[in-house]
């Protein structure tokens, strides 16, 4: 039988790190219930002011903790702060607050608001003599701004654009482009966007109506939409706008918070062009999409990182199934 840790090092774990580290995600998490209201709402969970706050907050709380047992240097606050937002984030997601996309897209920037607020909680303690007035002074914060900041941020319009030489001709592009079916997971692997949860694309096949070319298209967990164009030329291009149905994106699917359609983020359209060069076809794609957060100077960076990378694999399917299917004697793509 092993033997017991001794009792000083029991003591420095539970004083150091799990007492901290606990109180820093109880607080966090209590701001998440509060914050809970829909999107366009006071205390909605994508205001400001919780979104820079709580996390700051966290970061003060678990080095207060920490600094009435003993005095740290303020290195350690720094990892502090940033380590109870890391274990605060996962947490949301292990009670039901969140999903798994929004706690990989929110971990980077709650660590280091974590970590400056851990740094800040170090120097009141060393420098004042009030630190818990302090903390319960930035603890009250958020809770007075969520009831008076504007739900409704403006939003902006992003555009992302690609290209692709595909050794095929526009006619063997365009079949790919109207008729991807099959689509196995290992064809889309590389873009990031499937990587942390977004279903991938199973299917997206064109059919033309009175009213101009639908394009169905299936995802993973039970999400369908359409793409609709008004405007294309056979081998040419073509201009899809998206239409969601209100079961278009079964509950579950995606965390809400980056809905397709909803009060954050929403696709708008996609076009893709194909212009004939010596020995294939170079195939551009532009798509726009719609970003309203209030921290838009996050969100959008991080939105073109994603949706480009989305973007660039997509054109490799493309390529990749328009090569196959124009080489002689080549099996079908899929």
């Amino acid at each position: 039988m092993s033997a017991a840790p001794p009792i000083g090092k029991v003591r420095w774990l539970y004083g150091n790190w799990l007492w901290p580290l606990l109180c820093g995600v109880l607080v966090g998490l209590g701001l998440r219930l509060i914050f809970s209201a829909d999107a366009g709402e006071p205390y909605a969970t994508m205001l400001i002011s919780f979104l820079l706050l709580a996390p700051f907050v966290v970061g003060m709380v678990a080095v207060y903790v920490v600094e009435r047992q003993t005095r740290k240097d303020l290195g350690f606050h720094l990892g502090m702060g940033a380590l109870a937002n890391v274990f605060f984030v996962i947490g949301t997601m292990a009670v039901g607050l969140e999903g798994a996309i929004c706690v990989v897209l929110a971990a980077p920037i709650f660590a280091i608001i974590g970590a400056l607020g851990g740094l800040c909680m170090g120097l009141i303690c060393r420098l004042t003599k009030w630190p818990g007035t302090s903390l319960y002074g930035a603890a009250l914060l958020p809770l007075v701004l969520g009831a008076v900041e504007n739900p409704h941020p403006q939003g902006r319009i992003e555009r992302i654009e690609r290209e692709v030489f595909v050794a095929a001709p526009p006619a063997e592009v365009w079949r790919q482009l109207m008729t991807a079916d099959a689509i196995r997971p290992d064809e889309v692997d590389a873009a990031w966007t499937y990587r942390i949860g977004v279903p991938k694309p199973l299917a997206g096949i064109v059919r033309q109506t009175p009213t101009g070319l639908v394009r169905d298209v299936r995802m993973g967990k039970g999400i369908h939409f359409q793409q609709m164009s008004t405007d294309w030329q056979p081998q040419r291009y073509v201009n899809w706008r998206y239409h969601f149905d209100a079961d278009s994106v079964p509950a579950g699917a995606l965390d809400d918070h980056v809905r397709i359609g909803g009060e954050y983020f929403d696709l708008l359209d996609t076009r893709y062009t194909l212009t004939p060069r010596d020995g294939g076809t170079e195939l551009a794609m532009s798509l726009d999409y719609r970003v309203s957060t209030a921290f838009d100077w996050y969100a959008a960076p991080l939105g073109r990182w994603l949706l480009g990378g989305q973007s660039e694999t997509l054109l490799s399917f493309y390529r990749r199934r328009a090569e196959a299917g124009h080489r002689p004697g080549a099996p079908p793509p899929g």
